[in-house]
């Protein structure tokens, strides 16, 4: 009796044994991905949206899929991500849309419209408006599948090193702003440079560039760009609400078993949920610090400039739909849903955070 007690004993330690094993097997990476990103190493907000996002892929596959993440320059330039991601050199890319107008106009459109949607706007547009299939759509013939892993809510107009009384104080500014911000700009006569976040603050420091955007208190503060400018403007009309992306090889994310491509698009969706509630809660503390004790000096566009640059960007965003068919077909969308939203908002959250104010 005792020895078939024992032998039973036995068995089940070995058959435990070998459970442990296989878990750990499992454990261990069946899929080691790259994600390359626009964004400087573990940056406040942006890049350390990306280093979630890796994490959520690797905790919801328990542990079947490994990122590595890297940071601007790091295996590529930031503005090579699109390209790295789309030849295979990284699995995953992070950045914003904006940036590859020169792949696609269309692009931009999923990132940020001047005068366009907030960030409650742009997901209910992505996931039950249409825009997620037009975004796939864009993307498919450079081999990617885009997801929206982030937004970063109403940014601030950004930094100047001259006021902004009047429509005229635009004119020869030289300005890093991307994306169909800067066109509107350049509409008004003044100068879009497109810079990487890495290269904003020595640029604005050595007067290369008259003035910057680049997000909006809690990034702003991190970069220290009160350092190398005065005036800090607002609301940001250019960027209403910031979709960022991850955008993934569609070899790649074809290549995983069906419950791994489940895995890694819904830990998108969780990123991009939230690096908002991120924003959210820490811009305010952020712009105390920037205004109380770095002595910025907080500034409001006049309404005649708003006005202005809105009249310019109805012009400048039809005109840039009208090129081609794709960015056409998404513009129809796009405005479609705004008219919508605005309906709605200006007797709901309007309203509401109107009668907060009185």
């Amino acid at each position: 009796m005792k020895r078939r007690q024992f032998l039973q004993g036995a068995g089940a330690a070995t058959l435990a044994a070998g459970t442990l094993v296989s878990a750990t097997a499992k454990a261990a990476p069946e899929h080691k991905w790259k994600m390359v990103t626009t964004w400087p190493k573990n940056f406040p907000g942006l890049g350390t949206g990306a280093n979630y996002l890796a994490e959520m892929i690797g905790k919801l596959s328990n542990g079947r899929i490994e990122v590595k993440v890297y940071g601007a320059g790091e295996l590529v330039g930031a503005l090579e991500c699109f390209d790295a991601v789309s030849r295979g050199t990284a699995e995953l890319g992070h950045g914003a849309g904006y940036y590859w107008k020169g792949k696609s106009r269309a692009a931009q459109f999923f990132a940020a419209v001047p005068f366009g949607l907030t960030a409650q706007e742009m997901n209910s547009w992505l996931y039950h408006g249409g825009g997620m299939e037009l975004w796939e759509e864009v993307y498919a013939p450079f081999g990617l599948v885009p997801g929206a892993a982030g937004n970063t809510g109403v940014q601030m107009g950004g930094w100047f090193n001259k006021e902004i009384n009047s429509v005229s104080d635009l004119e020869g500014l030289k300005m890093r702003i991307p994306g169909l911000g800067g066109e509107v700009l350049k509409r008004a006569g003044g100068t879009p440079v497109l810079l990487p976040g890495g290269e904003i603050f020595p640029s604005l420091q050595s007067g290369a560039i008259d003035a910057t955007e680049w997000v909006g208190p809690y990034n702003d503060l991190a970069f220290g760009l009160h350092k190398a400018a005065k005036f800090y403007y607002y609301p940001g009309w250019h960027e209403p609400g910031t979709t960022l992306e991850c955008f993934i090889n569609k070899e790649a994310l074809e290549g995983l078993p069906e419950e791994l491509q489940l895995i890694v698009r819904n830990a998108i969706r969780i990123a991009n949920q939230d690096m908002l509630a991120d924003f959210t809660a820490k811009n305010n503390h952020a712009l105390e610090q920037l205004v109380n004790e770095q002595n910025v000096e907080l500034r409001r566009f006049p309404d005649d400039v708003l006005i202005k640059l809105r009249e310019l960007s109805d012009e400048v965003v039809a005109e840039e739909a009208a090129q081609d068919e794709i960015t056409k077909k998404v513009f129809d969308s796009f405005v479609k849903f705004r008219d919508q939203a605005k309906k709605w908002h200006a007797v709901s959250e309007q309203a509401y955070l109107n009668a907060r104010t009185l």
